[in-house]
């Protein structure tokens, strides 16, 4: 099941913002997140916010793009009434659960109701997520002449027995048509993969590997397997039915993933993320790390302008009686003091190849630079022009690079 949301401070009903939130914020970029909380089934390891129709108490998916564009008007209203500068999105994202589950047209309806609210910028990104099995060449036809720019593909291994652990249910051979589909439609094509899942072997994961980068994917996400507690992969392995992942055998894949996709032309930007250009980066989780403002849609998604965040409730059923009620469906907020931003800030840029500029860090923090470059966990010639970047061993070990600059 879901994890339970963060605690917080009460949120205003109104969804009214701090003043602060609108410092500085005609030089951030504005994003917008819908979350789409469906899935045909739950997948094992799964600790996301989704139902299956089995638990969506009462609630129906045919009236999820109107409740969403419901709370897109209203937060374009709390902005101008809290003095946010309107700015146009620049980058738009369709996650979840599987978008793909609604029609193309809820997807176009929920898009043209940010166009009107926000407008996009001209080059804007505009991705959904996608199951290999929740599209074919028609739906992605569809989003494209939306709008849509981009297609991220929860492709997640190409091995049968992989793919069952997970409780993944699609085919992986598959995932080469849909990228080819995609590619007609004139969308750029991201591909996730997830590895470690207990019984995978190192070359479970290179035959993975193989099989994303002969579709010369655009992009390419590899996460590492996170046993979520209350979650059925937690319990089978609390039963001791199969195997917990093991953290050497995480850095081993990690290792043949960079080599294999820096080698088939994909370059980091991101401890988990490859791009095969510039411009085939996803710039929305970019603006993520970056520090941008995003107003996320949808039950138990997560928003932030300037330093202030907020959380909607959890259930469908919940978000949609807030909704009927006109009031906002945050569940809590918290507003990020000087240091908790700069603390964020820290955490976040150190995950990026454009690094951390070392002047964000404080003068006790900047001693331990020369550690971390004789350690190797951060590369000597980009500190020596201003930024913490990390090497291969760096994002490896990110926790410890954070942990030992913030101490």
């Amino acid at each position: 099941m879901p994890g339970a949301l963060p605690d917080g401070d009460p949120a205003p009903a109104d969804g009214s913002l701090p003043e602060s939130a609108r410092q500085g914020a005609e030089v951030r970029d504005f994003g917008v997140y819908v979350h789409v909380p469906y899935c045909r089934v739950r997948c094992g390891y799964c600790d996301f916010n989704t139902y299956t129709a089995s638990e969506l108490g009462g609630t129906k998916r045919a009236d999820y793009a109107g409740q969403v564009s419901h709370e897109l008007r209203f937060g374009s209203q709390v902005l101008r009434r809290s003095a946010v500068p309107v700015r146009p999105a620049s980058t738009v994202f369709f996650g979840g659960g599987t978008p793909t589950l609604l029609p193309a047209s809820d997807l176009a309806s929920m898009l043209q109701t940010i166009r009107e609210e926000w407008t996009l910028a001209p080059d804007a990104e505009i991705t959904t997520e996608a199951n290999p099995d929740s599209v074919d060449a028609r739906y992605l036809e569809d989003l494209a002449k939306a709008g849509f720019t981009r297609v991220s593909i929860g492709m997640q291994s190409a091995v049968p027995h992989v793919l069952a652990t997970l409780d993944r249910t699609h085919d992986p051979e598959r995932v080469p048509d849909v990228v080819r589909w995609a590619r007609e439609a004139g969308l750029q094509v991201s591909l996730d993969l997830i590895y470690g899942t207990p019984g995978e072997t190192l070359a479970d994961w290179g035959r993975s590997l193989d099989a994303a980068i002969a579709c010369e994917p655009d992009h390419l996400s590899a996460y590492a397997l996170i046993v979520e507690s209350g979650t059925k992969l937690a319990a089978r392995i609390r039963r001791a039915e199969i195997a917990a992942p093991d953290d050497d055998a995480h850095a081993e894949m990690y290792e043949l993933a960079d080599t294999r996709l820096t080698a088939a032309g994909l370059s980091w930007y991101e401890i988990s993320n490859w791009a095969r250009a510039t411009e085939t980066r996803s710039r929305h989780n970019l603006a993520y790390w970056q520090g941008a403002d995003w107003w996320g849609a949808g039950p138990g998604a997560h928003s932030h302008v300037g330093g202030t965040r907020w959380w909607n409730v959890k259930h469908p059923s919940a978000y949609a009686d807030r909704i009927a009620a006109g009031v906002s469906p945050a569940h809590a907020r918290e507003v990020l003091g000087a240091d908790a931003r700069r603390s964020e800030r820290v955490l976040l840029e150190t995950r990026i190849a454009t690094g951390l500029p070392i002047e964000v860090l404080l003068s006790e923090e900047r001693q331990e630079v020369s550690g971390l470059i004789a350690d190797g966990l951060i590369d000597g010639r980009a500190a020596l022009k201003g930024r913490v970047i990390p090497t291969l061993r760096g994002r490896l070990l990110a926790d410890t690079v954070v942990h030992r600059l913030l101490r």
